[in-house]
Order: C-alpha cells, then structure tokens, then sequence
C-alpha cells in the first residue's frame, strides 16, 4: 500500500516569524504558541497537540544557529535520514535546557527529558510574623518600661499534637499519586512531572481530621507577653520576640513576633535623635538685665544663667538632660532657647517708662545682610 506524502510547513511559517528573526524574537514567538497550544489547556484536543509539537520542533531546529544554518541552505530534507540528526531522536538535541527554562516560566511545572525529580512537598510550614504595635508615652519611650500585652494568633493544636488528624489516626496515602506527591505526563519527547492536585504534592491526605482543630492543624489563642521596652527607644522602634508569632501548619516552627512602637509628643520637649529642644520665653528686661531661671527637665528642675545683653534665639545646653543612648552609656543634651518676647498690651505707666528708655537707646535702622547680622549677635553675645 502505498504512503502518503506530508509536507512539512515552512519553520518560519509556523512561528510567524521572519527569516531574519533574531533569538529574542524566535523565543517569543514561541512562548506564545506554546502557551496556545499546550496540552495541558486543551485535553483531549489532537489538533493542538499536533500544534504544540510543530512548533516545538521549528523552535528546536531555528533557536540552534548550526540547524538553522542548515535548514535555511537545504529545508526539511536537512533533516531526513541520518545526515543532520532529527531533533527530536539521537544526536543533535542542545535545546532541552532552553525548553526547559521557557516551560518553566510558562506553566511552573517540571519538563526533564525522562529523568527523575520525584521530590515530594513538605506538609511543614512556618508560621506567619506577627505585628503589634504599643502606643507609649514620651516619658516611657526615654526611661524605658515594662508593658504587657494581649495577642491573639494560632497555636498548634494540643489534641493532634499539629497532625491534624484524629488522635490514633494517622494521615493516608493520597491514591491519586500513590504517595509520589507528582502526576507524572508523557507529553511527545519528554516528560511532565507535575505536583499533584489532591494532596498538593505532600504525598498523603488528612482522612479523619481532628475534631478541635478539624485538620487544620492549629487553633486560635489569645496569648499574653511581657514587653520590655529599653531606655532611648524612638518612633517605629521595632522589638523582635523569636517564636512569638503563628505556629506553622503541620507542627511547623512559629513565626516572630514584631512589638512597633508609637511614642506620643511631649507637651514642650522636641526629639533630635537623643537631644531634647525646647524654647524658653523671657521679657525684654531680663534678657537685658540677666537673670536666672528655673527649667523643668525630665528628671527635675534644673537653673539657667541668663548673662545680661542676651539675644533672643540664643541656646543653653544643658548636658547628659536628654534621653539616655539606647544600649549604651550616657545620655543626649536638654537644649533650651531663649525666645525674647515682645508685650502686644502695655499700660500708659509701661508706654510713659518706655519712651523714656527708647530716647536713651538709639540704634541706627539701617538694613545690613543676614550674615552680618548673625555675626554681630554673636560679638555681643
């Protein structure tokens, strides 16, 4: 009886590419019919399965510069008998790795050409971290405070001991797989492992779950922890507790536990790393008689010497006032500035006194540039 002749489409054809297509453009092409045409989008349908392996076939023979070189001179027949070497039997196969590279960004499944790769899933997972976030006073965040606090999170389960079956059961063999924990498809010249569906590639399956935890594994627990929060701590300050956080599925090891830190303002105090600011308001006659003053810092009252002729803006530093180096020695500095404050209401007594000291101090209005002015304030002070 007689064959049948089949002729074979144009490889550039069937990628819809041109000639002169470079590398990138043939591996795009590609990925796209690939996608298309992949059995596992379309069971059971023969069409495209033959799709898939045309353009498997034009891609393995154009993305290898020496094939491509020898199908551009001499076409299919390059490939017939034992000259060149089909690329799907014996010699002349080198683009399983960049098939492989390309399905496994398509689909995440495993191509091999026949190998092995029966690796199964682990049930065991970690848990999730834990955020809690502790609202402070100014005062706790600088000296430090122990706090404690309520949390609700998933605990493994006593009764199954986090198997999350129940007690003197233990987890069957998933049938699907035969316990392979992968499905494994022959598709044209190699083979799809992929994980299985049913028990999600661990290999076994939960047939009698535990009725307080019903195969989940863990419950939910409110838990109490004792926060111990350091002196010098700041805003968003984070505080790690290992293995405070959700217990993982199956007994797996628990997740961490973040204590964030919210520290309120002060009514007075400004933060500059471990330097406190504040601004100390003084009359005109005290910065130009001098005086001394009572300030009240965060661990009493503490005096400053205002010298006579004081400008307003001037700081005092007062030193180891502030907050304390977080775990270290010493502390920052409290500094304080002097803000001269000009009277809005005057009595006719105060206008009368005022006019008076104005006719004895005469100061020329003339303009000079900011830089001048900083440095004669500071000859004066």
């Amino acid at each position: 009886m007689a064959t049948a002749n089949v002729t074979k489409l144009d490889f550039y054809e069937v990628l819809s590419v041109s000639r002169d297509a470079n590398d990138q453009e043939l591996k795009t092409a590609y990925r796209k019919l690939a996608m298309q045409y992949h059995p596992d989008r379309n069971p059971g349908d023969h069409a495209a399965e033959e799709k898939f392996k045309e353009c498997s076939e034009a891609y393995q023979v154009l993305s290898d510069p020496d094939k491509r070189a020898a199908y551009d001179r001499y076409g299919h027949a390059a490939f017939n008998g034992g000259g060149g070497g089909n690329p799907f039997t014996g010699g002349g196969f080198g683009g399983a790795q960049d098939l492989g590279d390309i399905f496994g960004d398509l689909f995440g499944e495993m191509f091999n050409m026949g190998g092995g790769g029966n690796r199964k899933a682990s049930r065991v997972q970690r848990g999730r971290d834990l955020r809690y976030d502790l609202t402070l006073e100014f005062e706790e965040a600088v000296f430090g405070i122990e706090k404690e606090i309520t949390i609700r999170r998933m605990e493994t389960c006593n009764d199954c001991k986090g198997s999350g079956a129940a007690k003197g059961k233990a987890a069957a063999t998933c049938t699907q797989c035969g316990g392979r924990g992968q499905q494994r498809f022959q598709q044209g010249f190699f083979s799809v492992a992929r994980t299985c569906t049913v028990c999600g590639g661990t290999g076994t399956l939960i047939v009698d779950p535990c009725s307080t935890c019903r195969g989940e594994t863990r419950v939910q627990t409110e838990h109490k922890i004792l926060v111990k929060v350091p002196a010098g701590v700041e805003q968003d300050t984070r505080i790690r507790y290992q293995g405070e956080g959700e217990a993982g599925k199956f007994a797996g090891p628990a997740g961490d536990l973040y204590v964030v830190l919210n520290v309120k303002a002060h009514k007075f105090f400004e933060r500059d790393g471990d330097d406190l600011h504040c601004v100390m308001p003084i009359s005109f006659p005290q910065a130009a008689l001098g005086t001394e003053l009572e300030i009240q810092t965060l661990e009493g009252p503490a005096s400053i010497k205002v010298p006579e002729g004081t400008q307003s803006g001037r700081e005092f530093k007062l030193r180891g006032k502030g907050v304390p180096h977080l775990n270290a020695h010493g502390k920052g500095d409290l500094i304080v500035q002097i803000r001269v404050q000009t009277p809005t209401k005057l009595s006719r007594a105060q206008k009368d006194l005022l006019r008076q000291l104005g006719d004895t101090m005469v100061v020329e209005n003339t303009p000079t540039s900011p830089g001048l002015f900083e440095k004669v304030k500071e000859i004066f002070s």
